[in-house]
């Protein structure tokens, strides 16, 4: 495998970050996580644009352009050889001292990671996977900005220990209002009678590229959308709960903390999005 890193590409075995870098002394930096489809960055330009909006939050200055990392996005995925798949795009604060102090790191450090991906199994998009509702409170916009994909991710990390110890594959985190903001990596959405409904961007979540697209798609299908905030109660009482995300794509919830979501079976305002997703994608009308 080949890495990209701070300007070519280095062998894997050589893809290596300074112990004193702020990435990971202290989980100073952001990335972005894009899917491949048929050789092409998918909605390149809103990852890219958002990864510049995490940095300038906590402002780290990232070396490059944006053209030049999208250039190096291609670059990185060719010499792999991949079609479809998964890239990681990461800046850290860079080398410096084992004080907090960021300005005392010169130069950030930008790696790209290219990989196959396979987030959750066929047959769960198929007939639904079990969440829980994790007591890991989501970490409140008043301490840090939601907006900021960044690479201190311990906050989703405990989450998904308490799904991993629950014997599943995701978790819901409330924020400190008691309502829904995201899962550990994806955005939520329930349905009832016949509307989906999402946490607000005031909930606290990161606001995901997929979720923008599937609130597009539902515009576009007819089905009535709502942003508002979601208590427990709520996603109980739901005909239908879905995910969304870059790895994930569009996959349904048929069960929460063992009580099934409507009829236990992934319903048909999910079908339809998922499959308007997939029919987004292979169209490839897309940057």
């Amino acid at each position: 495998m080949k890495v990209w890193m701070n300007g070519g590409l280095v062998d894997e075995k050589d893809a290596k970050l300074s112990v004193w870098d702020h990435g990971t002394l202290y989980g100073d930096g952001v990335f972005e996580g894009i899917r491949i489809y048929g050789g092409r960055i998918f909605e390149s330009q809103a990852h890219i644009d958002r990864l510049y909006e995490s940095a300038r939050h906590i402002r780290l200055a990232i070396p490059y352009t944006k053209q030049e990392l999208v250039d190096a996005l291609y670059e990185t995925l060719r010499a792999n050889g991949l079609v479809d798949g998964y890239v990681r795009l990461v800046v850290t604060r860079g080398e410096g001292t084992l004080g907090l102090n960021p300005f005392k790191c010169a130069n950030p450090s930008v790696v790209i990671i290219a990989d196959q991906i396979a987030l959750y199994p066929k047959e769960m998009y198929e007939n639904g996977m079990a969440v829980i509702i994790a007591k890991t409170l989501r970490t409140a916009s008043s301490m840090l900005s939601p907006s900021v994909k960044s690479l201190n991710y311990l906050n989703n990390i405990m989450a998904k220990i308490e799904a991993i110890d629950a014997g599943v594959a995701e978790a819901i985190m409330l924020n400190v209002e008691g309502n829904a903001a995201e899962c550990t990596g994806d955005n939520i959405f329930i349905v009832k009678d016949g509307q989906a409904i999402t946490p607000p961007p005031e909930a606290g979540m990161l606001i995901g590229i997929t979720r923008g697209l599937v609130i597009s798609l539902a515009g576009k299908l007819g089905i009535a959308l709502a942003e508002r905030n979601i208590k427990p109660e709520d996603i109980y009482a739901a005909d239908e709960c879905f995910l969304t995300g870059s790895a994930a794509e569009v996959i349904a919830v048929t069960k929460v903390d063992s009580e099934p979501i409507g009829d236990g079976k992934v319903g048909p305002i999910t079908k339809r999005l998922l499959r308007a997703y997939r029919e987004y994608i292979a169209a490839g009308n897309w940057q």
